[in-house]
């Protein structure tokens, strides 16, 4: 097997890789070096939704021209656009089954039937009201909140109409839609409808198919997940900027070191308010800890973090390497992202790993089931856990040292804020920058590690090279904590990485060049962001009209493929990297790559290599500038007060 630095970019991670392999103790990136990818799965021309295969139907090497099919006479067209239609409904189940749990907690606690969770933001509590047409006049917290939670979760199994966030997005997209017919109609009927439209002799045409994946995965960007988000920002509060670090440097030895991995922030949030129990501390002085370190690992680390400051141990790739330092009392999982092999690491440590959801067990993990209604009961409950297994190490502690400050809390609400002050809040000062050409775009470079390249390089290198040439980034998910490692997530970075013209907004006001704007499922935060740069005016009339593009260099689940395909039908050029999924169809990824631009206005790209990904994007954005008129560079005048009183 090769050493860590082959592995991955960050220290911190090397060091861990090297001693697992010294150790002998089984890491993704171990099985990785032993498992090579199915050369047929990964351009997706394998068809197994009928027991007559699974059928292959690999590229003819002798380049004959003749159309494959499978038994039942299935083009290979037809097999490519069913299998990336179903990823793209399990990624929209997945975020969307995470907004329906928030839902389900928020209206409990509406209801009083929870004491632990409440309403902790009441001004977005109304806006959020507003937008699905609540008079909130002269009504009480409780009765506005109880209406949007029935409301909110009525979306989900709603059978006609359309989305109510679907509303917020510029009329001209919501047009769009409609006259494609890709309006989402419910959340859980879209998802349906794709495996119903993708089982055996079902839909049989790749575009029509494909027109039903854009339907899900816009039932999840302007459903599920922003449901997901805005009823987390009511609940939890609304994220403002807050300074944190990140790295496996920040277990601490004399401590108990907990982990909180997942996407659900239910639990953590209560873990964070059990965590600052004085009689929860004692226990842990008796057993001779100095205290309790909760730390966060993938989308939980984000949630903890952008609310309360809670320090992020790493992303997805991290996970197991936590556990590697001998440091971690236990881990609680919930959903998505969670690799079956932490239950074996964990054996060769003193370590507890705990699921916590009705919907994930993992063979071999102790299962506590949590419920809002005893959701601090059942925090305290793991917290004494951990602390009773403080005493029970029985390995050497080897944590690194390398741990990063950052900023994170980046929200939509926060931006408008810090762009116009408390009375004049607005996108105007980022749209006029734009407009004169100091900032040159914005991107969006959000998603997961993937094992096959190397560990947070990709992010690292797109995002560096897009800052130095003055875009704007905006991040989620794993990429933001690769660039919180990396020192990207400082106002300092802005003067040593970013371009002149961004460096100098940045500076003015006071932000990083790279915003951290929370977990994958706050994606719906980049689109409210964008949507809100259209109204403000000045840049176009539709989000295919901006000056921006996404990219998910690294990305690995079904749930990044949702993502880019509603910010795709959203009309954002978005370009992934590592793989792609229909290459064994030339006419599905000819439909995806060139024929999307001309229905919805955005396309897909892919590129594996990030520079040249980046300079994709850079080109998209200049073509977009061009369009708008705003290309050409303007002289910059400081005006005196004579020609401002000739300008009134």
């Amino acid at each position: 097997m090769s050493d860590g630095k082959e592995k991955s970019v960050d220290r911190a991670s090397i060091e861990m890789i090297d001693k697992a392999m010294r150790e002998d103790i089984s890491t993704v990136f171990s099985r990785a070096d032993g498992l090579k990818p199915c050369p047929i799965g990964v351009e997706e021309s394998c068809c197994k939704v009928c027991s007559m295969g699974p059928c292959r139907l690999p590229r003819s090497k002798k380049g004959d021209g003749k159309q494959r099919a499978g038994v039942c006479g299935a083009t290979i067209d037809t097999v490519v656009a069913r299998n990336f239609a179903r990823k793209i409904a399990a990624g929209s189940a997945s975020h969307s089954d995470h907004a329906r749990e928030v839902a389900k907690t928020f209206l409990m606690a509406a209801r009083g039937e929870t004491q632990d969770f409440s309403i902790k933001d009441e001004i977005k509590l109304f806006e959020v009201a507003l937008d699905f047409g609540i008079n909130i006049e002269k009504r009480d917290v409780k009765e506005i909140a109880i209406e949007l939670g029935e409301r909110a979760l009525n979306e989900f199994g709603k059978q006609s109409g359309e989305l109510i966030f679907t509303g917020k997005a510029p009329l001209r997209r919501q047009e769009l839609w409609r006259k494609h017919g890709i309006m989402p109609r419910g959340i859980d009927r879209e998802i349906v409808e794709v495996m119903h439209r993708t089982h055996m002799g079902v839909d049989q045409d790749y575009r029509h198919i494909l027109e039903q994946a854009a339907r899900a995965a816009l039932a999840d960007g302007w459903g599920g997940s922003m449901i997901s988000t805005e009823l987390q920002d009511i609940m939890f509060g609304t994220p403002v900027p807050v300074v944190g670090s990140i790295n496996l440097g920040v277990l601490k030895e004399d401590h108990v070191n907990v982990i909180v991995h997942g996407h659900e922030p239910l639990l953590p949030e209560m873990l964070v308010v059990a965590g600052r129990d004085p009689a929860v501390r004692e226990l842990a002085e008796k057993v001779g800890a100095r205290g309790i370190n909760l730390a966060g690992m993938c989308c939980s680390a984000n949630e903890v973090l952008m609310r309360h400051g809670i320090p992020c141990a790493g992303n997805f790739l991290q996970q197991e390497l936590a556990l590697i330092t001998g440091a971690v009392e236990l881990m609680t999982v919930d959903v998505q992202c969670q690799m079956q092999g932490l239950a074996n690491v964990a054996e060769c440590f003193h370590t507890k790993l705990i699921t916590t959801s009705d919907r994930a067990m993992i063979e071999g993990a102790q299962h506590i089931e949590f419920h809002p209604e005893k959701g601090l009961e059942t925090a305290k409950q793991i917290l004494r856990m951990a602390i009773e297994n403080y005493p029970n190490r029985r390995n050497p502690v080897h944590i690194p040292s390398e741990k990063q400050d950052m900023v994170a809390g980046f929200s939509h609400e926060t931006i408008t804020y810090l762009m116009g002050g408390l009375f004049r809040a607005s996108y105007r000062p980022l749209n006029d920058n734009i407009a004169n050409g100091r900032v040159r775009g914005v991107a969006g470079v959000v998603g997961c590690n993937n094992v096959r390249t190397q560990h947070d390089a990709a992010h690292l290198a797109m995002i560096k090279e897009l800052i130095k040439n003055d875009v704007l980034v905006l991040s989620t998910g794993c990429s933001a904590m690769a660039c919180g490692k990396a020192g990207l997530l400082t106002p300092e970075a802005a003067q040593m990485y970013a371009g002149t013209g961004l460096a100098e907004v940045c500076e003015a006001i006071g932000i990083p060049p790279v915003l951290h704007m929370g977990a994958c499922v706050d994606n719906s935060r980049i689109l409210i962001a964008a949507t809100a740069m259209v109204k403000e005016g000045g840049l176009g009339e539709d989000l295919s009209d901006l000056p921006v593009a996404g990219a998910a260099p690294e990305w690995m689940s079904e749930k990044a493929l949702a993502i880019g395909q509603y910010f795709v039908a959203s009309g954002i050029f978005t370009v992934f990297g590592t793989t792609w999924p229909t290459l064994g169809s030339e006419n599905v990824t000819r439909h995806l790559f060139e024929d999307y631009e001309d229905m919805y206005k955005g396309m897909w790209a892919y590129e594996p290599d990030p520079i040249k990904a980046a300079y994709l994007m850079i080109a998209h954005i200049d073509k977009k500038r061009k369009a708008l008129g705003i290309d050409k560079a303007r002289e910059r005048v400081l005006y005196d007060m004579a020609m401002r009183r000739a300008m009134e």
